[in-house]
């Protein structure tokens, strides 16, 4: 299971590494001209990534993953439905500017953590991406929080005008589902889950930089 682990923690860590360094390259060689263009150029990678990490959900179900299932399942899922049902959804919707600062958010976030847990994988801990890991998180989740929530404000004037994911059933049924009124309910879970998360956040950052968890690496 461990082999499995790393090759899959390789696996992200490919993708994600590939995603970020052609948004550095794009942003160099066209400068903001590449910012509108970022979902075309990257986000079927983004997506593939995307739906590989649900698979962390099943390593921690049956316990080959020691992780808290709760606030992984809230940040995967956050992703996929920003992703899948905010910005696939609404082709208006992917050439804003915000989709790029949501890439460069969760991909330098990934490409770190993917390189900490691949070489925890083989019993390798380096203290300085350790604690790049557990503190870079709480500084830049909240500010992808922020981004989902602006890009989903950013849509509902499309998923109002389109009627896209509304639901209007005939007669003699009287039930209906007004999506934006969905996507506007969501933003208070999103940020009621920020703080959960936050928390999980600090308390995963304290197990693993405490003193004695630290001299224990080193030893």
């Amino acid at each position: 299971m461990s082999m499995y682990l790393f090759v899959y923690d390789l696996m992200q860590f490919c993708g994600h590494s590939w995603i970020f360094t052609n948004m550095i390259i794009r942003f160099m060689t066209f400068g903001k001209d590449s910012l509108a263009d970022t979902f075309h150029s990257i986000g079927l990678v983004m997506r593939l990534c995307q739906l590989l990490s649900v698979l962390e959900i099943l390593h921690i179900l049956i316990g080959i993953d020691k992780s808290r299932l709760l606030p992984r399942f809230l940040q995967i899922t956050e992703r996929i439905i920003i992703l899948f049902v905010v910005i696939n959804s609404q082709e208006e919707v992917q050439g804003k500017y915000v989709v790029c600062v949501l890439f460069f958010l969760w991909n330098l976030l990934d490409v770190v953590r993917y390189t900490y847990n691949m070489l925890a994988r083989m019993g390798i801990y380096y203290l300085p991406l350790t604690w790049l890991n557990f503190s870079l998180c709480i500084v830049l989740y909240p500010l992808s929080v922020l981004a989902k929530g602006f890009a989903i404000c950013v849509s509902l004037p499309y998923f109002e005008s389109f009627g896209t994911y509304s639901i209007k059933l005939p007669f003699p049924f009287t039930f209906s589902i007004y999506f934006p009124y969905v996507l506007k309910m969501y933003l208070l879970v999103l940020f009621a889950g920020m703080c959960f998360i936050i928390r999980n956040l600090f308390s995963e950052r304290m197990a693993h930089l405490g003193t004695d968890n630290i001299k224990n690496k080193r030893s």
